[in-house]
């Protein structure tokens, strides 16, 4: 199974989530569900999809953005929303993609095995 991992800033608009995540599926296909941290649940529910809601402090991910490090514990939400969501075993299939606003990253993985 694949899960879009979204990470975003406070109030981001809907436009710039599904941007994100539309740049990441068509990089690495559709996915079944969404994941993020609680945090920004109010942002990512406002979508309508299937979403797990995931601590990711101390998730190491592809990429490392020393701000989000500061903030949440590690280098990108999304990333580490997606792996935590798909479990032990998941590994990244598209690395964080940036909406075109900026406001938004998606990332996709997939769980241990690779279904």
């Amino acid at each position: 199974m694949r899960i879009a991992g979204i990470g975003c800033r406070a109030g981001a608009p809907p436009e710039a989530l599904l941007d994100a995540l539309a740049r990441a599926e068509a990089q690495g296909g559709p996915v079944a569900a969404l994941a993020g941290i609680a945090l920004r649940a109010t942002e990512l529910r406002a979508l309508g999809r299937p979403l797990h809601l995931v601590a990711v402090a101390g998730i190491a991910t592809p990429s490392r953005s020393p701000r989000v490090l500061a903030l949440h514990g590690t280098g990108s939400v999304a990333e580490a929303a997606a792996l935590a969501a798909c479990g032990a075993g998941a590994r990244i299939v598209v690395a964080r993609v940036t909406s075109r606003c900026g406001r938004a990253t998606a990332a996709i993985a997939t769980t241990g095995d690779h279904r």
